[in-house]
């Protein structure tokens, strides 16, 4: 016999069942009866293995598995990403923090992660979601790690600004010319590689490949397995990156004084703003853009240009092209060319 049911005055659901004679009931602080009913499930396979040899699962909440695995884990692969570092730091800081972080891990689902949003939703939806993505690495970690059976699905907070900016040319030159150094080079990488920040800030000459004529660039980590890529410089990139080069050969591209070593996004930003407020095109201010859409600037000037997704996707380091998706906008005259380019056997009438 098992059921699930609710106590008078609680809006939770609880479950009772029988196993070998015994009985065992617990509240699964769930509102959601579906939940329960997979907390239950959850709950007598994990007894049923303990008679078949197994040992049962001991019990980890979110706050010891934050504090004991996924903190040591940031901390040694971001060692070197400071910004992704901070990221990850603070959002487990504020789960820490939050009313489900004593709950065992099989028990935090979507329902916890709405909650967290609407206590958070004074902040803004990039803070909320810091969270959120903190929360959803965190879990797919410990399935990855055999902590979990299965990740829970996460749905993050609506309303975050998405960098969809693209700069002309014309602002692309009135703000480079405006850029103090070193960012007015790395800024000149950016917009011609499409590298993200972190990867142009981390840069070492042992990656830069010059041949005298032009060259490649080589990614050795990043976010995911696709980050890892050669691209080829541009002429302007590589003329950039020769003249750092006949000054040093070893080392950062970008060396900073700096607790890594070399040009961080803190320092990036400074020198950004500056390059924002002495920006100038036809005698107006330029309009204010984050230092990212530098990089999308890049990326959708590839798509636009005729380069197919699953191409603009190995180029951006990108493991889902549900990402790339967003650089690609077609104009009229590309969505003509795509029909003219049939097979005359479709295009003529029967």
């Amino acid at each position: 016999m098992a059921h699930t049911y609710k106590r008078e005055g609680s809006e939770f659901w609880s479950y009772e069942f029988y196993f070998s004679g015994k009985r065992y009931r617990k509240c699964t602080d769930q509102t959601n009866r579906d939940a329960a009913l997979d907390m239950m499930s959850a709950h007598r396979t994990s007894l049923a293995k303990g008679e078949a040899g197994f040992r049962e699962r001991k019990r980890v909440t979110l706050s010891d598995f934050l504090k004991n695995d996924f903190l040591p884990f940031v901390k040694s692969k971001f060692r070197t990403k400071l910004s992704t570092l901070r990221y990850y730091s603070y959002g487990a800081g504020t789960l820490q923090a939050s009313d489900f972080a004593t709950l065992d891990l099989l028990e935090v689902n979507d329902q916890h992660a709405a909650q967290y949003a609407a206590k958070h939703s004074a902040l803004s939806p990039s803070t909320v979601n810091c969270g959120l993505r903190t929360l959803r690495r965190a879990l797919a970690l410990a399935y990855q790690w055999g902590k979990l059976d299965k990740p829970a699905k996460i749905t993050l907070a609506k309303g975050e600004k998405q960098r969809e900016r693209v700069l002309g040319d014309a602002e692309a030159e009135a703000y480079l010319a405006a850029c103090p150094q070193p960012w007015r080079d790395a800024a000149t990488v950016m917009l011609g590689t499409g590298l993200r920040p972190s990867e142009v800030f981390s840069l070492r000459w042992e990656r830069v490949h010059l041949n005298g004529k032009g060259g490649m660039v080589q990614i050795s980590d990043g976010k995911s397995r696709a980050a890892k890529r050669m691209l080829p410089l541009v002429p302007r990139v590589y003329v950039t990156l020769k003249a750092l080069h006949d000054s040093e050969e070893t080392g950062w591209v970008f060396p900073a004084e700096t607790k890594s070593g070399h040009l961080e996004g803190y320092c990036a930003k400074n020198q950004h703003a500056v390059a924002i407020k002495n920006a100038r095109l036809n005698d107006k201010p330029l309009k204010a853009f984050p230092p990212y859409t530098l990089r999308h600037t890049a990326l959708t000037n590839l798509g636009t240009s005729g380069c197919d997704v699953f191409t603009l996707a190995r180029i951006a380091g990108h493991s889902s092209i549900t990402t790339t998706q967003k650089y690609i906008h077609p104009q009229a005259d590309a969505i003509e060319r795509a029909f003219a380019a049939l097979p005359e056997s479709v295009l003529v009438a029967v």
